[in-house]
């Protein structure tokens, strides 16, 4: 498997599940939490390419699990981590959220959810299912929040991307009620590009332009918090 080859066109298809800025804001928070990554039992829900549990399985996970609902994804993830020599501790689903693992618990669950407030789920060069998340941006959030606490172990955490402009009270009202608490680990900047930006939901973007959307010309960049989720207390 380290060796194997792509068939012809995999590359140029594989292309599309490039890392984002997203995704290297969620990489920065796990290598800050380095010592709790060691030994854990790591799930991500939308592993696309695998980077992100080629990260935490290089910090020390002793087992990671992604899910994916492209094709692609799973084997673009099984791929870089067999190549990358982690492949006895790393298994890939293709399947829809939590379904491929349900009666499962893990120490550490990670998403980089699509969940940009959209119609339109046409972007160039990426997938459909890349970045929309829906006209309130979260068609895949609120089921993921809802069935978090079936899947985390009693003081497991979950570490998440989880855009500004997408109500954060929302989020934490949804865990609390599953006994769970939401704290922001990281606030960061990321470029939004302009034809991302004209697929936005029209009255979200009204409502945030100079809130959590900043402009500068022609450019525009938006607020990215990172947020833990766990047991009161394990997320303090």
């Amino acid at each position: 498997m380290p060796n194997a080859r792509l068939l012809p066109g995999a590359r140029e298809s594989l292309s599309v599940l490039r890392p984002s800025e997203y995704t290297a804001a969620l990489i920065q928070v796990i290598q800050a939490e380095a010592e709790s990554v060691r030994g854990a039992s790591v799930l991500e829900i939308g592993s696309g390419s695998g980077v992100v549990l080629a990260a935490v399985a290089a910090l020390g996970a002793a087992s990671v699990c992604g899910i994916d609902i492209e094709q692609d994804a799973v084997t673009s993830g099984r791929l870089l981590l067999h190549q990358l020599g982690h492949g006895r501790v790393a298994e890939f689903h293709h399947g829809d959220l939590w379904e491929p693992v349900l009666g499962r618990r893990f120490d550490l669950i990670v998403a980089n959810l699509p969940h940009f407030p959209m119609a339109s789920n046409h972007v160039p060069g990426r997938l459909p299912s890349w970045s929309a998340g829906g006209p309130d941006g979260r068609y895949l959030l609120d089921p993921f929040l809802d069935g978090l606490g079936r899947h985390l172990e009693p003081r497991g955490r979950a570490i998440i991307t989880h855009n500004a402009f997408v109500s954060l009270d929302r989020s934490r009202d949804m865990v609390a009620r599953h006994g769970l608490a939401l704290r922001v680990a990281l606030t960061t900047l990321v470029y939004i590009p302009g034809e991302k930006l004209d697929c936005m939901t029209g009255r979200i973007l009204e409502a945030e332009d100079g809130r959590s959307i900043h402009r500068y010309g022609p450019y525009a960049f938006g607020d990215v918090h990172i947020v833990e989720i766990g047991a009161p207390g394990a997320v303090d």
